[in-house]
């Protein structure tokens, strides 16, 4: 069974948005969906959360049709915009969703000890998030979306707007609980130097998957975009 599976799949609002988008991801991978911004990423994962209606095609999550609780409940969400509230502590903000998805106090309380250890917030659990720095915001999201221990990850854009090591540091993390925990990924984003050797990279262009493979060179991907552009 696969993870993620998504078959022709499109979308317009007023003009196209996804084109026939089709492609499965395998339990315990690491993916990257690579785009330019306005190449269909955003519009592609609001169907994957149900945010947005299926206009044409079907997409499967963890073996059900989008849009149950079954699909959604084994996975972990990080969305371009930050949703969280600035006005709580780092703590109050995890135990919140940790009660979202009926874990324990005693669970809730270790695994976010065990998370912000991880990501090096040990030291502002109990500081309001609105302290936080840009790249700590994305770390404490991240840690969020693995409270639940989620068989299924999706990050559009997680590290828009950080500077080069945050970047570095949130992309190894995800990539660490694929091989360590064997979650499955799907990491959205417009950078090509996200791109290791090895990765499976799907490179989305204007709504249309235009490649899939795992020895796309990072530094040829600029002039890889300008051909599609041109």
């Amino acid at each position: 069974m696969s993870a993620l599976e998504i078959r022709d799949v499109s979308h317009a609002y007023r003009k196209p948005a996804l084109r026939g988008v089709s492609f499965s991801i395998e339990p315990g991978d690491f993916v990257l969906l690579l785009g330019l911004n306005g190449a269909g990423k955003t519009t592609l994962f609001s169907l994957i959360a149900g945010l947005l209606g299926l206009q044409q095609g079907s997409i499967r999550v963890l073996g059900h049709e989008v849009g149950r609780s079954a699909a959604l409940a084994g996975c972990g969400f990080v969305f371009q915009q930050s949703a969280l509230d600035l006005d709580l502590t780092v703590a109050q903000s995890l135990r919140y969703h940790a009660a979202l998805h009926g874990l324990s106090r005693s669970d809730a309380r270790k695994r976010i000890e065990q998370e912000l250890e991880r990501f090096g917030l040990a030291a502002r659990m109990h500081d309001l998030v609105r302290t936080l720095s840009g790249g700590q915001r994305r770390r404490v999201e991240i840690a969020r979306a693995l409270l639940h221990r989620p068989c299924l990850l999706l990050l559009d854009e997680a590290t828009v707007g950080l500077d080069v090591p945050s970047r570095r540091a949130i992309v190894q993390r995800v990539r660490a609980q694929c091989a360590e925990e064997g979650a499955t990924a799907l990491w959205a984003t417009h950078l090509p130097d996200e791109v290791e050797p090895g990765d499976r990279t799907i490179v989305l262009h204007e709504g249309q998957v235009r490649d899939d493979r795992r020895d796309i060179a990072a530094a040829s991907l600029p002039d890889y975009f300008a051909g599609l552009a041109s």
